[in-house]
């Protein structure tokens, strides 16, 4: 007998606006104003498709590691990160190559602190996002043990 995967769709919509800017929806969920990144001519201040990938990828990895610290009973008082993605031609394209995530986790012991690194170690391998990306996804955690 097999087990069937259950599947899921995400609808999203877009309409160009002016310029270099557009409005990003999704049903149910506020609108997002996007646009070229300032180096591609867009203007400052707005979310670009850049910015909307690595950040899926950051995301993706915190909610994967929530649902890993809850299953693996981790005791943590913090989570936060920074992300950042390298553009570059390869092969004669421009991709994201790689994508660095730095999460720092703040737990309350040394066992915390070995629980948060297994944890850490799976984040990838369990993460919907990045595997379904070719970027080199490098996670580069800083576990910090809460002081009493």
């Amino acid at each position: 007998m097999t087990t069937r995967a259950k599947t899921f769709t995400y609808e999203t919509g877009l309409r160009w606006d002016k310029g270099l800017e557009g409005i990003a929806s999704a049903p149910g969920k506020p609108d997002i104003r996007v646009s070229a990144p300032p180096e591609f001519k867009g203007p400052e201040g707005q979310w670009a498709p850049e910015n909307l990938y690595v950040s899926s990828i950051e995301s993706c990895l915190l909610f994967t590691f929530l649902a890993l610290a809850k299953s693996r009973k981790l005791d943590f008082t913090a989570y936060h990160s920074q992300a950042e993605g390298l553009l570059e031609p390869v092969m004669g394209k421009l991709v994201v190559s790689t994508v660095i995530v730095r999460p720092t986790i703040t737990v309350r012991d040394d066992d915390g602190r070995e629980k948060a690194l297994a944890i850490v170690e799976s984040m990838e391998a369990n993460c919907f996002i990045s595997n379904s990306v070719e970027s080199e996804i490098v996670i580069k955690p800083e576990i910090v043990v809460a002081s009493e």
